[in-house]
């Protein structure tokens, strides 16, 4: 996956539609409003394509949706997977499971995330792997865990989007 990922910071009501949404064409559209409403907000980040390796160090070192332990993996891909169909990637946390995530974020440190980060398999992650590369993925982690902090204090839950 090297598409752009971005999060949402939803409110109950938007959490509600997206859960009960009937078909990937009703979910997909739920999603383009919220990202119509949120597209100047503080309520969203966007994590470009850096991403990909948050998931892997925050999990398994895969982006394997359920790899990983809880909280960390929920960060991106974990959670509950809406069903968006085969081009989309939606997966959805819940408000409390927002607030374990922007606990466990907040006890990361530059270093550890740093020798996560260069544990990954460079035969499985794509990325280049360098002090350029990881300077680029911590500072988006930094963004993803000020923004998990802001959701956590607003008692919301959080989707990821990404295109596949």
């Amino acid at each position: 996956m090297g598409s752009l990922g971005v999060h949402f910071a939803l409110t109950a009501e938007q959490s509600e539609g997206l859960l009960g949404a009937d078909d990937p064409d009703d979910l997909l559209a739920l999603v383009q409003e919220i990202e119509e409403e949120l597209a100047d907000e503080a309520d969203q980040v966007n994590s470009d394509k850096a991403w990909d390796a948050i998931h892997r160090c925050l999990s398994d070192g895969t982006l394997d949706p359920a790899g990983g332990t809880y909280p960390l993996s929920h960060a991106v891909l974990g959670g509950t997977r809406l069903d968006a169909g085969e081009d989309y990637f939606v997966s959805h946390v819940t408000a409390v499971q927002v607030g374990d995530v922007a606990r466990a974020l907040a006890l990361l440190d530059e270093q550890s995330f740093r020798e996560r980060f260069f544990a990954l398999d460079p035969d499985d992650y794509d990325g280049a792997r360098d002090a350029t590369d990881f300077a680029y993925t911590w500072s988006n982690l930094v963004e993803v865990t000020t923004f998990f902090t802001r959701a956590a204090q607003l008692d919301r839950s959080v989707i990821f989007t990404v295109d596949q």
